[in-house]
């Protein structure tokens, strides 16, 4: 049986009106990032005219301008946009994929998996740097697998991998917790000021390794775009639209693990970023499109407000992860209450 033809304009009408709606979303949170960028490199607690921000950017030694520029707030800048973004895209794979706003690496334990292995190696194996970042990553990986091959019975149901992540995180939290309380005071400020995750000190060569986890893992998830919309529906849904599900599901979690312990390596785990960004960017774009790109960009402005409100516009100054937590906590318990009245769906 033929579709009428008027039928099928008014789909292809909708389809663009959608297709127009999420673009403009996507523009309006790019610009914001940009502004809300360039806003950190000139307002501080010194403030610095937005031209010679772009003097000291196209390479002129502006005397104290530059040191400001290039060497304070410009790193800061940089990873918390990386940052943010890989947050941002990994944790709403993990929400599209299991179609519930609770599926979120702050929530199943792959967080807690980084920092328990971050935790153990500054404590106890005494050691710093890079090997730290690389124990953290290889850790969140393998909690990831854990939680997916314990959660596995004639396939992975949403909601019983997010109750085993939840149990494995909290036995993580109780390793981290035993480390700690056992821990020298010489190494204790360490582990606590990489707990709580931070941007500062930051060094524009950390930005390396977001960049390739970007390039890497970013590019595998935006390549599964339409498998990961296909998800959405339902498994049985996604097979008839003949998606391969489970190959799908493996590479979205190696992607998406990937992405979230290449930035938790870098900064820390910035708590709640990964698990905000997939709800916001959601009411932002509503159903006009995928998620990926909008919760990406709100990760990115997330940890930028969040670092610039906790350098700047507090009496104190706190790290981003402390004003991130304070933020997503709340949220947190309001996003349980409605999932429970309404169910799981971002």
């Amino acid at each position: 049986m033929s579709v009428p033809s008027p039928t099928i304009d008014r789909l292809a009408v909708n389809r663009r009106r959608r297709a127009r709606r999420h673009s403009i979303a996507l523009g309006l949170l790019l610009a914001l990032v940009v502004l809300v960028f360039g806003f950190t490199l000139s307002v501080g607690q010194s403030i610095v005219a937005p031209m010679e921000v772009l003097r000291v950017l196209s390479g002129e030694p502006i005397p104290g301008t530059a040191f400001t520029v290039n060497q304070l707030r410009l790193p800061r800048a940089v990873l918390s946009v990386l940052a943010g973004v890989c947050f941002g895209l990994g944790g709403v794979a993990f929400q599209i994929m299991l179609r519930n706003p609770l599926a979120s690496p702050d929530i199943i334990g792959i967080t807690s998996g980084a920092g328990a292995a971050a935790v153990f190696a500054i404590v106890v194996l005494q050691m710093s740097g890079p090997v730290v970042s690389l124990l953290a990553v290889g850790a969140g990986l393998g909690v990831a697998l854990l939680v997916y091959g314990l959660s596995f019975r004639n396939g992975v149901g949403g909601t019983r991998l997010i109750l085993v992540g939840i149990g494995v995180s909290a036995m993580l939290q109780s390793v981290i917790a035993y480390i700690l309380s056992t821990a020298p005071s010489w190494s204790l400020q360490e582990a606590m000021r990489w707990l709580t995750g931070s941007v500062n000190g930051a060094q524009l060569p950390q930005a390396l390794p977001l960049l390739l986890a970007l390039a890497v893992f970013g590019g595998v998830l935006l390549s599964r775009t339409r498998d990961l919309e296909a998800l959405r529906l339902g498994d049985d849904m996604a097979s008839a639209l003949g998606v391969r599900v489970a190959q799908t599901r493996m590479l979205v979690i190696v992607s998406a693990v990937g992405m979230i312990a290449a930035a938790t390596a870098v900064t820390g785990p910035i708590a709640f970023v990964a698990f905000l960004a997939g709800p916001i960017a959601a009411r932002i774009v509503r159903s006009n499109g995928s998620l990926l790109l909008p919760a990406a960009l709100v990760g990115a402005l997330l940890v930028l407000l969040g670092d610039y409100v906790g350098q700047v516009l507090l009496p104190s100054r706190y790290p981003v992860g402390v004003i991130t937590g304070a933020l997503g906590a709340p949220y947190l318990i309001f996003l349980i209450v409605r999932v429970n009245r309404t169910g799981g769906a971002l």
